[in-house]
């Protein structure tokens, strides 16, 4: 089923594997299916525990496998398993004990509630609605219409000096001009962590520098250093072109994962629409005093609902130097 992480929440079960392993990392865009323990011939769906009477069934244990971080649902069932019962168990008792309370009479707390069904019933309609769509060939079609024949990006291969001031700049692009030489200049002046380089970026696309920079160097022949400092976020380049070439064709496979994301932002927004002209909406003041005429449409500048982030672009063949490619 397809998942939209940012819309439902995740069991807290992180604590309890720290035991198992080391530590985990991010999870990947293509996400492995979760363990899935299969239940004998005899019961379609065992209890596996009971807390107060009240069951917990395999198939509770397979829907908190579904909400764990991909690197977690790669541990083997008979591991994995044990420690989701002893999770849920605690979680019961926690419930039981909040009812004893009265906690689920607050009103806070039931609009918290009312508000954990409103994402799963959303995050569940997405998953049915878009999830289908998202199919290989669907995927490979949008590729083929878009991407494939199409000739590589233009990239570029260039190093540079970053210092705080537009002074400094001018002056070492002045020194440069006299015969001096940049990968020195760069390994003594520099403030960009890969000074010891020589100010080296290697190949980048447009795309993977902020704008200023990118602008800049794209305008420059190989050989070229800039007549003038180049003001970014992160203070004054000066920057001397090597290399420039058209980049290899992107492939399927490179190119799969960001269009699928695309492709389910695509189909969340549709379904918002969808939905939001079929309610009648009214505005208001934060203070309850009247916005607005009715809304029946979503605007056309509304975003839809999160979903699962698009996997980081390739890296080129040496990645440019932390803190200037371009920001997500």
């Amino acid at each position: 089923m397809l998942r939209f992480p940012a819309l439902t929440g995740r069991i807290s079960l992180l604590a309890a594997l720290c035991a198992a392993g080391p530590a985990l990392a991010q999870q990947p865009a293509a996400k492995p299916a979760p363990p899935v323990a299969t239940p004998s011939p005899a019961a379609a769906d065992p209890v596996v525990a009971t807390v107060n009477g009240q069951p917990i069934h395999l198939s509770d244990l397979n829907l908190a496998a579904q909400s764990l971080p991909a690197e977690l649902r790669r541990m083997p069932a008979q591991q994995l398993f044990p420690m989701l019962l002893d999770q849920l168990i605690d979680r019961r008792a926690l419930v039981e004990e909040a009812r004893r309370t009265g906690l689920d009479k607050d009103p806070a707390v039931q609009r918290q509630i009312a508000f954990a069904a409103d994402a799963a019933l959303q995050n569940v309609l997405l998953s049915r609605r878009v999830g289908p769509t998202i199919t290989e060939e669907a995927v490979r079609a949008r590729y083929d219409k878009e991407i494939a024949g199409k000739p590589g990006a233009d990239e570029v291969h260039a190093r540079h000096i970053l210092v705080p001031t537009e002074e400094e700049a001018t002056k070492l692009i002045a020194e440069l001009k006299k015969g001096a030489d940049f990968e020195t200049l760069a390994k003594q002046n520099s403030k960009d962590p890969g000074a010891a380089q020589g100010g080296d970026l290697g190949w980048f696309k447009r795309d993977e520098m902020v704008p200023g920079f990118a602008d800049a160097a794209f305008a420059m022949q190989p050989g070229q250093i800039s007549d003038k400092p180049v003001k970014t976020e992160f203070g004054w380049h000066v920057i001397q072109v090597l290399e420039k070439r058209q980049g290899e064709p992107t492939t399927f496979d490179q190119a799969k994962d960001e269009l699928r994301q695309k492709m389910i932002q695509e189909g969340v927004q549709k379904a918002v629409q969808q939905a939001r002209a079929d309610v009648k909406v009214e505005r208001f003041n934060l203070d309850g005093s009247p916005e607005r005429a009715t809304d029946t449409a979503a605007p056309p500048s509304a975003a839809p609902p999160s979903t699962t982030p698009p996997p980081a672009a390739t890296s080129p063949a040496a990645p440019p130097a932390a803190g200037h490619k371009a920001q997500p």
